[in-house]
């Protein structure tokens, strides 16, 4: 691998576009409300509830 120019940056390149994506997914969560999770976690226990 050591042979092909610029094979170097790829590594670095794919941990920054994860770890953007988990910091970002990690702060979504973080950031939801407590009365939507609530809501949320209801829908399988009611029948009648649509969305």
């Amino acid at each position: 691998m050591e042979t092909i120019e610029g094979i170097s940056s790829y590594p670095v390149t794919a941990l920054i576009i994860f770890f953007a994506f988990f910091v970002g997914l990690a702060f979504w969560v973080l950031s939801y409300k407590k009365e939507k999770i609530d809501e949320l976690s209801q829908i399988p226990l009611n029948d009648n509830q649509t969305l």
